[in-house]
């Protein structure tokens, strides 16, 4: 068991990514705070995983939500060690001139203002431990334009970067920051991005993907001293290399 109740608060837990690292991480003995906007889907999964977890309603864009989460933890738990930032939203899918401006923002607030808000409310906790991870789901789009992404890719963009910020600023107090950027993944997220067919991801095939348990996985060894190396980067999961280390392929 890696973790020794080590407690972790997950965005974005109803489903994919998030549900299925929630589920890796108590396989490795860890404690699950299961955070989203749909709380019947993560009060379900809380029900599956058990006494290692429990379910918050948050939504990341809500400053005051992020920290009642995190209260919440503390109350259950009596710590927290780890956040994974997932929570992030594919829609509108739209090329800008077409683009919602309420909407446009609305996906940066998820996105970008979300994880920030996740990393300002677990500092106190963390630095008072004088540890912690924070690790942020990433994308090849904060890297790269994309068409009819602007929203996405400058969301992605800027959390990158709040990452690199992170670990400028807190490595020094025992916290580690980690961004990983994991490719397609099977999830509901590609089957949005499909029927838009609007750009070549939209043109990918189911099989293209990698399955979402393959990325809790690398979230779950990005925990581990062996990820230390790549403190304030970005990991890509598309790397041969990578998969092996985290034992996903021979």
């Amino acid at each position: 068991m890696m973790f020794e109740n080590d407690v972790a608060l997950i965005t974005g837990a109803s489903r994919g990514i998030g549900a299925q690292a929630a589920r890796e991480f108590v396989k490795a003995g860890a404690k699950v705070v299961l955070c989203a906007r749909s709380t019947r889907e993560i009060e379900q999964l809380a029900k599956e995983l058990g006494p290692s977890a429990i379910a918050v309603g948050c939504d990341v864009s809500r400053h005051d939500q992020v920290l009642g989460a995190v209260d919440r933890a503390i109350a259950a738990f009596g710590r927290l060690d780890i956040l994974i930032n997932n929570a992030g939203v594919i829609q509108p899918i739209a090329r800008l001139a077409d683009s919602d401006p309420g909407l446009w923002a609305s996906a940066i607030n998820i996105n970008l203002t979300g994880v920030y808000n996740a990393i300002h409310a677990v500092l106190p906790v963390m630095r008072k431990a004088g540890a912690g991870t924070v690790l942020t789901v990433s994308s090849g789009a904060a890297h790269h334009p994309i068409e009819a992404w602007s929203h996405y890719c400058a969301s992605k963009a800027g959390a990158a970067m709040l990452m690199r910020c992170l670990d400028l600023e807190e490595r020094e107090n025992g916290i580690r920051a980690i961004g990983l950027s994991p490719g397609t993944v099977a999830t509901q997220m590609q089957r949005d991005i499909k029927a838009s067919g609007i750009n070549p991801v939209s043109k990918l095939e189911w099989s293209d993907h990698i399955p979402p348990d393959w990325v809790a996985r690398a979230l779950v060894w990005m925990c581990s001293n062996d990820a230390d190396e790549f403190l304030g980067a970005e990991i890509s999961l598309r790397e041969d290399a990578i998969r092996r280390r985290v034992g996903l392929i021979q």
